[in-house]
């Protein structure tokens, strides 16, 4: 039975100052935004430096679901879990270098769109507009939903739906109104909520166990009272201070991780629009690739501030957050399987001053809302840009962003409607499970990426029936998987290895599959034209371009509306709703514009050569640390025997 946690008046004055800034950060973004246009809204106009575009970049990445779910992996099965986060800072360089320069220059609003640019056609474009737009709804907003509302519940004790309704109001009221702008600022203040936050239960976390020695001797040694009797269910790990461990039969096979895992998270870091999107704010190519810089350093954290803090508390809570039979774990947080996902919200009541635990809950709160937030705008995103216009052609400006907005509240109340279905979520270790599921979806979107920037020969033909296949195979393991699932720990798993293969192995095979078919169908199809190769490869980024081939913009000129179309008589409601939704700033069409944008288009790739010496200098020197900090914590963190 879990004690009610009482809060302080501190406490509760940190939650409402919390708020306070949010909503003032959101307020001034809509002041300084031009949300009146395409670009505005939805890339905030393209003029972001890159401090706030790298710190929305980890905020959007830092959801609940990290707090949660990487401590959850900690506390189970030791630093392993860490090594997504030092993987990141790899891929994030892959980004800046690779992707987006191509993605800058070919001039578009969402990946999608980059291609149909590509590979001309439409259908590459809606199948991955629409598969985004499952995934965010139907995997990404109930995971964040379902790991803010463990901590919501157990530190606050409030209704799941009071809780839940607020945040997704707010949520849906910072996207709505300031757009990508307000979304990014408020990105922003997350980083240095959560940054601050989360430093505080680490010092005192492992100042509770005394520091990392004591942690490594107390850790192995934290083995719950109750277990399966003749079984190793509920021991630590021998390999927990192990990062990259056996290619057997461990959690974390080095081969998977490195071959399998890799291109997966590929898809996550350099084709999600949720990502990629932030990126493309940027007012330059210099700031959209020191954003990715700040954001690997940054990327650095979270092994010392999540997975490390998670592992305390197992040694301080061995009974609970580490419960090894059915028994004990549906006695204490009505799960079957495990109880580590309440490792952090555990370690936060438990240790956390009176004070300070308002603090932390507006760290959760931050952390949930700044993961909400981008997905909100990056799914309107996709749908007004992507989808939309295979019912409205013509569709103007104004409509557009209505259409936007509107797509918003759909998703909110969608997120309201999946509340039944996460009080009844059960699960063992949270993030674990978010990257299996990549694992099996996201290689073949990955590869189709890969292959259309670095490759001039891979074709329409070839990127379709590829990502048909690599998609199909990663279905098939997915229901075989949910189907059959694997039995409780102590009892023989007797399913196939179709089932059994470890997900980061599957991942090299979804990967590979999809490389092979899209470049032997397109070798044996007809290539892509100049027109598609111009500007969207690694190859042909500074290609002459007709005049006629820049997209000037999002719709046609005759479909945009002027600011002369806002009646200046209409009554205060309307004149409140169109100052609100920006419609008093909607883009003006001239030729001198358009003369401009085309500019624009041409000269968006230019760079200095002092700042392209210092982007990659600082590529080097992340990417060094990162394969240092792996060396270490695969070789040299195991304790002493």
């Amino acid at each position: 039975m879990q004690e009610r946690v009482i809060l302080n008046s501190w406490d509760i004055v940190a939650v409402i100052i919390y708020f306070l800034l949010v909503i003032g950060v959101s307020v001034y973004a809509m002041f300084i935004s031009k949300r009146g246009s395409i670009k505005g809204y939805f890339l905030a106009g393209r003029f972001i430096t890159f401090i706030p575009v790298g710190a929305s970049l980890f905020a959007s990445n830092i959801g609940s679901e990290h707090f949660i779910g990487l401590a959850g992996s900690g506390a189970s099965s030791g630093i392993g879990v860490g090594a997504f986060e030092l993987n990141a800072i790899i891929l994030l360089q892959m980004l800046g270098l690779l992707f987006v320069p191509v993605y800058i220059a070919s001039n578009v609003c969402t990946l999608p769109e980059y291609m149909e640019k590509r590979f001309g056609g439409k259908r590459i474009r809606v199948y991955l507009s629409f598969l985004s737009l499952i995934l965010y709804i139907f995997t990404k907003i109930s995971v964040d939903l379902y790991s803010g509302a463990l901590f919501i519940q157990r530190a606050l004790q409030w209704s799941l739906y009071t809780s839940v309704v607020l945040l997704l109001l707010l949520t849906a009221a910072t996207t709505i109104t300031g757009g990508l702008t307000a979304v990014i600022y408020t990105d922003t203040l997350q980083t240095v909520i959560m940054l601050a936050g989360a430093a505080i239960v680490a010092g005192k976390s492992l100042y509770e166990v005394g520091g990392i020695s004591g942690l490594q001797e107390k850790y192995m040694e934290a083995i719950p009272q109750e277990m399966y009797p003749g079984t190793q269910c509920g021991l630590p790990r021998n390999d927990s201070f192990r990062m990259l461990r056996n290619a057997k039969d461990s959690d974390m096979p080095w081969p998977g991780f490195i071959l399998g895992q890799t291109p997966a998270s590929i898809w996550y870091w350099c084709a999600d629009q949720i990502m990629v999107q932030r990126v493309l704010a940027a007012k330059s190519l210099s700031h959209a690739q020191g954003s990715t810089i700040l954001a690997g350093y940054l990327k650095i954290l979270p092994v010392f501030l999540m997975v490390i803090p998670g592992m305390v508390s197992r040694v301080l809570y061995k009974d609970t957050v580490g419960c090894a039979t059915e028994t004990t774990c549906m006695a204490y947080c009505n799960s079957k399987v495990s109880c580590s996902n309440l490792a952090y919200p555990e370690l936060v009541i438990g240790i956390m001053p009176t004070g300070l635990r308002g603090l932390m809950i507006a760290v959760m709160l931050a952390a949930l809302m700044s993961d909400l937030t981008s997905i909100f705008n990056s799914a309107s995103t996709l749908f007004t840009m992507d989808v939309w216009p295979l019912f409205r052609k013509l569709a103007s400006t104004k409509e557009k962003l209505l259409v936007g907005r509107g797509f918003v509240l759909l998703m909110t109340v969608v997120s309201i409607l999946w509340i039944p279905i996460i009080e009844v979520l059960q699960g063992g270790q949270l993030f674990i499970y978010i990257q299996a599921i990549s694992a099996y979806l996201s290689p073949p979107i990955a590869a189709v990426y890969l292959l259309a920037v670095l490759s001039k020969r891979v074709n329409e033909k070839g990127a379709f029936w590829g990502l048909a296949v690599g998609t199909l195979i990663g279905i098939i393991r997915m229901i075989l998987e949910f189907s059959y699932p694997a039995p409780r720990c102590g009892l023989e798993d007797t399913r196939s290895i179709v089932i059994t293969l470890h997900y980061m192995y599957f991942a090299i095979v979804g990967f590979w599959v999809t490389v092979v078919v899209c470049i032997v169908i397109s070798y044996f199809t007809a290539p892509p034209t100049p027109n598609n190769l111009a500007r969207t490869t690694v190859w042909t980024l500074k290609d002459k371009v007709e005049a006629e081939d820049i997209p000037l913009r999002n719709v046609p000129p005759s479909t945009v509306e002027s600011p002369g179309s806002i009646n200046p008589d209409a009554p205060f409601h309307i004149k409140a709703f169109n100052w609100v939704c920006g419609f008093n700033d909607l883009e003006e069409t001239s030729t001198e514009a358009q003369e401009d944008n085309r500019k624009e288009t041409l000269s968006s790739l230019d760079q200095s050569p002092f700042m392209r010496k210092v982007i990659l200098g600082n590529c080097v020197l992340i990417m060094t640390i990162g394969f240092i900090l792996y060396m270490i914590f695969t070789f040299g963190f195991e304790p002493k025997s």
